[in-house]
């Protein structure tokens, strides 16, 4: 250390209130040290600027609820239950299958005898119903397989032949047009009692429901509403069937797992082929995710699920 020529200096007394004396060298700190500063509040730090993959996940995740909220706001019905369809409203349904009838090779005493019976069907209804034609294509993808595992097992070289170039007609026929089938149903409705008022109140924001309105609500039903509304729709798809028999027409009522079929074709025309929805009591997930279509095939196809 290097000597110094400053003489040392003397602390002078405190005065009497603790304060130091006016004048009084106050000790410095060591040279090479840095006063130090009372500690403040904390400062609040700012935000972090997020990854660009978790922004995209955050996004993802945010989109995938909105359309899962937007799609489950469109469907107008709550639940499948007891070959009746709950409606969102309060109301219930029930369908009825029918196999049409050639109309245009028959007679005019058969034609006539069919508008007759017809005509006393519509007047003998006291409630409402709905005529559903469902138009769909036809898969022959099957029958096309099944052809060609015939003409494998078939040793008749001219047969063989034969049935390649039939296999390759149909082929090509149902490339190039568009074979359709069609499925006629009929709805039968029935409306509790009270249910009118909340309909009309329901309509008038319906549009604004769908394209994001409020969120949906949970349908409420007491056990009497319930039971009366089975016993009514009972009714009603009897004397519907009774009226189609007199008209030759062959009907069946569809329970809940062909209901549920129905409703999953319908909305997904394209997945249902690939597809298709064999057992409704193995699927129990609420929502089917994308990326995962493959898997729940698989398993409704083994039947793990």
């Amino acid at each position: 250390m290097q000597p110094t020529n400053q003489p040392p200096t003397q602390p002078m007394p405190p005065t009497p209130n603790g304060l130091p004396a006016p004048g009084a060298q106050l000790p410095q700190p060591p040279r090479g040290t840095l006063p130090q500063t009372p500690p403040g509040p904390p400062q609040p730090q700012p935000p972090q600027p997020q990854s660009p993959e978790s922004k995209k996940q955050a996004e993802a995740r945010h989109k995938d609820q909105t359309d899962r909220s937007t799609a489950q706001r469109s469907l107008l019905f709550s639940e499948l239950r007891d070959e009746m369809i709950i409606m969102a409203d309060g109301s219930f349904r029930a369908v009825v299958a029918c196999k049409s009838i050639n109309f245009d090779l028959m007679s005019n005493r058969e034609r006539e005898g069919i508008e007759y019976s017809y005509q006393n069907f519509l007047n003998s209804l006291t409630f409402p119903i709905q005529i559903l034609i469902r138009s769909r294509r036809v898969d022959i993808s099957p029958y096309i397989q099944k052809l060609q595992d015939i003409r494998r097992s078939q040793d008749n070289m001219l047969l063989g032949v034969l049935m390649d170039d039939y296999t390759q007609f149909i082929a090509e026929l149902a490339e190039e047009a568009n074979i359709m089938d069609k499925s006629f149903y009929i709805v039968v409705p029935y409306y509790p009692p009270g249910t009118a008022t909340k309909l009309v109140s329901k309509s008038k924001g319906f549009f604004g429901k769908l394209f994001g309105g409020s969120d949906p609500t949970v349908t409420q039903i007491d056990e009497a509403t319930y039971n009366k509304a089975k016993s009514e729709l009972k009714n009603r798809v009897d004397a519907v069937m009774n009226g189609l028999f007199q008209m030759g027409i062959q009907c069946i009522r569809l329970n809940t797992t062909q209901l549920g079929r129905l409703y999953y074709n319908t909305y997904n025309p394209d997945t249902s082929v690939n597809q298709p929805l064999e057992d409704l009591s193995s699927v129990n997930n609420i929502y089917v995710r994308k990326g995962k279509g493959d898997v729940l095939g698989a398993s409704l196809r083994e039947g793990t699920m």
